[in-house]
């Protein structure tokens, strides 16, 4: 079956070209691991300080650290928990201490009458302990990075691709139970992901794109040749970048599973 693929090669959010962006920084909205950074040039002059006494370092009244900007892993993902049970970190454990979790520590930390240093301290951390719970599997691992939002009315019954802008997520729904849920991205504003009722119309598992030429494994689609699909793009950069009005979804082995179940004909709700 023949069909137009346009818009869906991923592209700089806001964007309406396909150039190479700058890598994307880590902001207070999100714990992306910032780029890495560049070594000076071999030609750039250098200066040699003079030697001076190293003083002796005061121990840190709040402990030994523990985590801190960088760090990453297991015990970083349990701190988020922690921190968001009791209002403190405002989305889902990410495993990486960025941005976010050091401001979250500093409120944390503030509320305590602790030197708001942003990092967990042998102090600030048995704190945490003592006023929250070990966390839970879902707790830890959360189906997408942003709680889901009530479905629209139109995702109640029937089979659904149930498509949030706002939350950023999609829901499988069945006769108005939720099956699974994922994170998604949406095209740019100048090629915005159409919103309305539609229905799956075709699906193409090995799918590439005849306009960009670039990989669309999973494709489900559902307006022209907008569609919901897997985007390695969207797995390795995130929200930084868009699509060109499909909808992405960053994780393959959610989305695999989808494909399997989803059916042409199958409704597809996407709003705002």
């Amino acid at each position: 079956m023949t069909t137009a693929t346009a818009g869906c090669k991923a592209q700089p959010a806001d964007s309406a070209s396909a150039a190479p962006s700058s890598p994307p920084r880590a902001t207070a909205t999100d714990d992306a691991k910032p780029p890495a950074a560049q070594s000076p040039s071999p030609d750039a002059p250098s200066s040699s300080p003079k030697a001076t006494a190293t003083p002796t370092p005061k121990p840190d009244p709040q402990g030994t650290t523990l985590m801190a900007s960088g760090s990453e892993g297991k015990q970083v993902r349990e701190l988020q928990a922690r921190l968001r049970q009791i209002g403190h970190f405002d989305r889902s454990p990410t495993g990486y201490y960025g941005t976010v979790t050091v401001a979250a520590v500093q409120s944390f930390q503030g509320k305590r009458g602790l030197s708001r240093t942003g990092r967990t301290d042998t102090v600030t951390w048995q704190k945490l302990l003592g006023m929250t719970h070990a966390p839970t599997a879902a707790e830890l691992n959360p189906p997408t990075t942003r709680p889901v939002t009530k479905p629209d009315k139109r995702c109640m019954t029937g089979r659904v691709l149930c498509i949030s802008k706002n939350s950023r997520t999609l829901s499988w729904m069945i006769d108005g139970r939720v099956v699974s849920s994922m994170d998604v991205r949406f095209g740019s504003q100048h090629t915005p992901t159409r919103e309305g009722t539609f229905s799956v119309y075709w699906k193409s598992r090995h799918h590439v794109s005849t306009i960009y030429h670039t990989a669309m494994p999973y494709a489900m689609f559902f307006s022209g040749g907008q569609a919901v699909h897997y985007s390695a793009d969207f797995a390795a950069r995130g929200y930084s970048g868009a699509s060109h009005g499909c909808v992405n979804v960053r994780d393959e082995g959610k989305i695999a599973s989808l494909f399997a179940q989803v059916r042409t004909g199958d409704k597809v709700v996407v709003y705002g």
